[in-house]
């Protein structure tokens, strides 16, 4: 018999991402216990705006992006993200 899966509370995301990678689901769990299942209607979390950009800032941005190797609207969303939660 396998023993019983215990969650723990967790303090925040990094605590409880560890304890999720590190976990061997092989312990608690048969593999004949597990289902296949699908999801069908799942709606993609992100969604396509349009905005007006100076050119400038849009070379600057694709330059930059460039530089560091990634898709520019990526970067152009991280530049949104850290200026919505710096403090």
């Amino acid at each position: 018999m396998k023993k019983q899966l215990k969650i723990p509370k967790f303090k925040n995301e990094d605590e409880e991402r560890e304890f999720w990678w590190n976990l061997d689901l092989s312990e608690y769990f048969e593999p004949s216990d597990f289902e296949r299942v699908s999801f069908p209607n799942l709606k993609p979390t992100t969604r396509s705006i349009s905005i007006r950009i100076p050119e400038y800032l849009l070379n600057r941005i694709k330059e930059k992006a460039n530089e560091i190797n990634i898709p520019y609207q990526s970067l152009i969303k991280e530049y949104i993200k850290k200026g919505l939660f710096s403090s």
